[in-house]
């Protein structure tokens, strides 16, 4: 589970503007985005699209952000949305943040070890929560959280509980989410025996019809 490190984004003011003028900005390669919080005003931006996929690419939560060279400010992402077809960045907003002030994140949750026991013997794993809402200093917000599920038996449960969080971070989840499952493996139901039964009866009958007449097209 990683601290976070922060990276500097460099950012320039923009007028507050329409989606047409969204748009055209999005089309010379830069995204609208806006930052607030921290008891200041709203600022909206303008940012290189392949600048901010950058830096959120390499960093973790918190990005120090500096508005047309002024002095940088720690943010967070606060939203980043995407156009529902190709997956483009659409918007970004950042929130302003204190170093020492716990903030709330929602981090992923990887499961490692998936080749657990109670899988080898044929259960199946189900990964049902894959989202954790913590609490921690900005620079301490984990890039994911991982916990091992390798000594998973068959019929086990995962909850909440049963994870670790470090020292500076609060999980703020009920402790009873349901993390995953080790299922037993699915057994075949007499109904599925009999469909299947009949699938073979019926492929059976269709072969010998052919076969019969291939042998009454020999004949004539």
């Amino acid at each position: 589970m990683p601290a976070s490190q922060t990276h500097a984004l460099a950012v320039a003011r923009r007028e507050p503007s329409g989606s047409r003028a969204a748009r055209r900005l999005r089309r010379s390669g830069l995204i609208p985005g806006i930052v607030y919080g921290g008891g200041q005003d709203a600022v909206p931006f303008e940012v290189d699209d392949r600048t901010l996929k950058h830096v959120l690419a390499g960093a973790g939560a918190v990005v120090d952000l500096s508005l047309d060279g002024d002095a940088a400010t720690p943010v967070v992402l606060k939203e980043l949305v995407r156009h529902p077809v190709d997956g483009h960045t659409v918007h970004v907003d950042l929130l302003r943040v204190r170093l020492d002030q716990a903030i709330q994140a929602t981090v992923p949750l990887d499961l490692v070890g998936e080749d657990a026991s109670g899988v080898k013997e044929g259960g199946v794993l189900e990964h049902v929560t894959r989202e954790l809402t913590v609490e921690a200093l900005p620079g301490d917000i984990p890039d994911r959280i991982e916990h091992d599920v390798s000594e998973m038996q068959i019929g086990d449960t995962l909850t909440l509980e049963g994870l670790a969080a470090s020292a500076t971070v609060k999980f703020l989840d009920d402790p009873e989410t349901l993390i995953a499952t080790l299922s037993p493996p699915r057994l075949q139901t007499d109904e599925e025996e009999g469909i299947e039964q009949e699938t073979e009866l019926v492929g059976g009958d269709a072969a010998k019809d052919q076969d019969e007449g291939e042998s009454d097209g020999g004949d004539e």
